[in-house]
């Protein structure tokens, strides 16, 4: 069966936590061999679906026997992935210098929120920290309201771990040219900021205010926002083009004039979603031109019946979870495989990889 798109590439992982696992998943589901270390006694929860598809070897990285398997996997590998503070695996003696010594190849993928230098590189933080620095966690929320952070997934997982992931692919793709590895420094900072990047053009040519409670999107129009229905649960809606705006406002008895202020269109919306329970507009609204979807929780997103059709999530390891994303028409990913304990299979893999020597244990 093949093994999807990265079949072949040789992912050594440092265990962490966050974006970095996040990213060596991604590969895995793409078909990388993906081997981590992690620490003794350490591993992956049962169900931690975002370590998924590894196998373990479980290595004191204090002790320098640990340090040498770990240079000798280093020489066989394609890409390092690590998650640490800016310094730590030069002090293990693991660092870019050390690695690159060993194998010129290597892609060297370094995860961090603050980035390698600058001011707060040493400083601990988290992704409701480093989204806040980009303008990003301030637009979030209603006027007049703290700020709410959206999970972790615009710090973390967008901006960390999926800009990881694409500097990971594109050095492998320059290294066809060169035949040189490269050292990646992936900043949840600097990815946040990109992913902003088309606020920066809206607020610069005046076409949405980026204050809190009155941009575009971020729930303060009409026609781009959640209501709460009868049952208590919520609808979505987001015809932003006038076309799709009018079938919607047709579609709730509103059809006509929409000069009113905002305020004034939001109230009479909100009163009408009111008079029905979410499941009775989603039988009116759903797969129309109207752009509306109902608010699912997490549970209940798998049952939804375009979800189901299309597979998007699946059952492995007892557990629900998505499946590999993107799609490949050829070579499809898979998951590979359960999150792994402390140890297991890694020391095996490595073996296949061509390391010669096994640490002392």
């Amino acid at each position: 069966m093949a093994k999807g798109p990265l079949d072949g590439l040789k992912v050594l992982e440092f265990a962490g936590i966050g974006p970095a696992p996040f990213c060596a998943m991604l590969l895995s589901d793409l078909g990388a061999d993906v081997v981590r270390i992690d620490r003794p006694g350490g591993g992956a929860a049962p169900h931690d679906v975002t370590a998924r598809g590894r196998t373990s070897v479980a290595l004191d990285l204090k002790d320098e026997a640990a340090v040498v398997f770990c240079l000798q996997a280093i020489e066989k590998a394609d890409v390092l992935i690590e998650g640490f503070r800016p310094g730590v695996m030069e002090r293990l003696g693991l660092g870019p210098d050390a690695a690159l010594a060993r194998n010129p190849g290597l892609i060297y993928g370094r995860m961090t929120g603050w980035g390698q230098d600058g001011p707060l590189a040493q400083a601990a933080g988290h992704d409701i920290n480093y989204i806040a620095l980009t303008g990003a966690l301030d637009a979030i929320g209603e006027k007049g309201r703290p700020p709410v952070p959206p999970l972790n997934l615009v710090g973390d997982y967008g901006g960390g771990a999926l800009y990881l992931a694409v500097g990971v692919l594109a050095a492998l793709h320059e290294r066809q040219r060169s035949g040189q590895g490269q050292v990646i420094d992936a900043a949840v900072v600097d990815g946040a900021a990109s992913l902003m990047s088309v606020f920066n053009w809206l607020s610069a040519d005046g076409l949405t205010s980026m204050t809190r409670g009155e941009n575009l999107l971020g729930g303060a129009m009409p026609f781009y926002r959640t209501y709460e229905c009868a049952d208590g649960k919520y609808v979505s809606v987001g015809p932003l083009e006038p076309q799709f705006h009018a079938l919607l406002r047709e579609k709730l008895g509103l059809a006509g004039e929409t000069s009113a202020p905002f305020e004034v269109q939001t109230e009479a919306m909100a009163a009408v979603f009111r008079t029905r329970t979410r499941d009775e507009w989603t039988a009116l609204l759903e797969g129309t031109d109207a752009c509306f979807a109902p608010v699912l929780s997490l549970e209940e997103a798998p049952r939804h019946p375009h979800m189901q059709a299309r597979g998007v999530y699946q059952q492995a390891f007892g557990v629900t979870q998505p499946a590999p994303a993107p799609r490949l028409s050829r070579t499809p990913g898979q998951i590979q495989g359960p999150p792994p304990a402390a140890g297991e299979g890694g020391l095996e893999r490595l073996l296949a990889w061509g390391v010669q020597a096994a640490p002392d244990r």
